[in-house]
């Protein structure tokens, strides 16, 4: 790993602060919480939700456009279409927008909507991807792969950082394991090694490690507890109507309750539930 010059930390306090928007940060003390819907459905779906969350201590609204599906069959997402409809509730509701973004021909459009262009687990060693994605003037969500170590990890983001673009933010989802009974595992382990390793934001992602609906509120607590930056986490009007990840999509009520519960552990690690403007920390 010493290869990764410029993700690794220089010295014990560089951190790294990731602007979202000029009210939304990750990095600094507050601790930041994505929410929405797997997959952009329609206007009235993302209009509802981005009311209901921009109320609540959620702070920036995410939702796939282009989808990378197991079965070539799935809903792939509405493109285009889907952009507009986040960018269209972004200015209603002034929350910043988070969306995958899978191949190079993407990174254009997706760079004129949103304010966040999220790397899926799939693509985390898409070199290609990487590179091109280091030449974007907008914050990178990189998530982890599925089977990737916690180096070829760094390594992913090293790849970005090395083609010119400071602001990536780091995403543990949940490794694959043997067992079935969790979509995946969520290795709360690397948050806590990547925080000491690198001075790169870490969020946490309980929807896909846990894969069911009733295991998020916890693990989204423990991500806190064990020091994550923030959490993005799937929520849909009517869950089990989503056309996609129905299982482990919260309800809007339950999301707004799971906020706030995680407001007093932020604050018993040092950290509040909130948004600032964040102020770059220099290496």
């Amino acid at each position: 790993m010493k290869e990764a010059k410029l993700s690794l930390k220089q010295h014990a306090n560089h951190r790294t602060v990731v602007n979202l928007s000029v009210d939304v940060a990750i990095g600094d003390k507050s601790v930041v919480v994505i929410g929405g819907p797997c997959t952009v459905e329609n206007q009235q779906q993302i209009d509802t939700i981005a009311r209901r969350l921009s109320q609540a201590p959620v702070h920036a609204l995410r939702g796939g456009v282009y989808k990378p599906r197991t079965s070539p069959y799935s809903f792939q997402g509405l493109g285009v279409e889907g952009l507009e409809i986040l960018a269209s509730a972004r200015s209603r509701y002034g929350m910043p927008i988070v969306t995958e973004v899978m191949a190079i021909s993407q990174i254009e459009a997706i760079a004129q909507h949103a304010d966040m262009l999220q790397v899926g687990s799939r693509n985390m060693q898409n070199f290609d991807l990487l590179k091109a994605l280091g030449e974007v003037d907008k914050p990178i969500l990189l998530k982890r792969g599925l089977a990737a170590t916690i180096e070829e990890f760094v390594m992913a983001a090293e790849y970005i950082l090395a083609h010119g673009n400071p602001n990536v933010v780091l995403c543990e989802r949940g490794i694959r394991s043997f067992d079935t009974y969790t979509r995946n595992v969520l290795d709360l382990g690397a948050v806590v090694a990547l925080r000491q390793l690198t001075h790169l934001p870490v969020i946490v992602d309980p929807s896909h490690a846990a894969g069911k609906r009733e295991l998020i509120a916890d693990l989204a607590r423990a991500a806190i507890a064990a020091g994550a930056d923030g959490l993005i986490i799937e929520c849909h009007p009517e869950p089990e109507k989503s056309v996609s990840d129905a299982r482990q999509a919260l309800s809007i009520e339950d999301m707004i309750q799971l906020t706030h519960s995680l407001e007093p552990i932020a604050a018993a690690v040092g950290r509040f539930l909130g948004t600032q403007a964040a102020v770059p920390v220099a290496a």
